[in-house]
């Protein structure tokens, strides 16, 4: 169902076990709103990454540069990289439970957001040298020749 969360049996009949359920309520609460550092949370994905590395897609491996804290309750961490929409959802639920273990967060979900840079050389047109397109047009009657 949800495997952060801890399973509490109570009885609203004879209203046992109540009691024990306030220390998981504000264990919960302190795990949710709790900051963690960039340093503290890009380590944890170095050691991550380092045991077990992303799959690679389209031959070429997504590489995960470093993570911080997006907000709190439930803890939002942020991870940047390169090709990032293409992590399989197997590797961020690996992540998320990494995160869980490491920081001792229980009670609390914790969401991982993944966000890539932009492509500096995106709708850019290649300019030829001089050198180029004369070599370009030299080929171009080669093959308007061979028809």
């Amino acid at each position: 169902f949800i495997p952060w969360a801890k399973i509490h049996y109570i009885s609203a009949l004879h209203g046992t076990g109540v009691g024990d359920l306030y220390g998981s309520i504000r264990q919960a609460y302190d795990a949710a709103v709790t900051k963690f550092s960039t340093n503290v949370l890009t380590r944890i994905l170095e050691d991550a990454v380092a045991d077990h590395q992303p799959p690679l897609v389209r031959g070429r491996r997504i590489k995960l540069r470093y993570a911080h804290q997006g907000g709190m309750n439930p803890p939002r961490i942020i991870i940047h990289g390169n090709q990032t929409k293409d992590v399989p959802e197997a590797y961020r639920r690996y992540l998320e439970n990494i995160y869980r273990k490491v920081l001792n967060i229980t009670g609390s979900p914790v969401k991982i957001e993944f966000k890539s840079g932009e492509n500096p050389f995106a709708g850019r047109k290649n300019k030829l040298t001089e050198r180029q397109m004369q070599r370009k047009r030299r080929l171009m009657k080669f093959v308007k020749q061979k028809k």
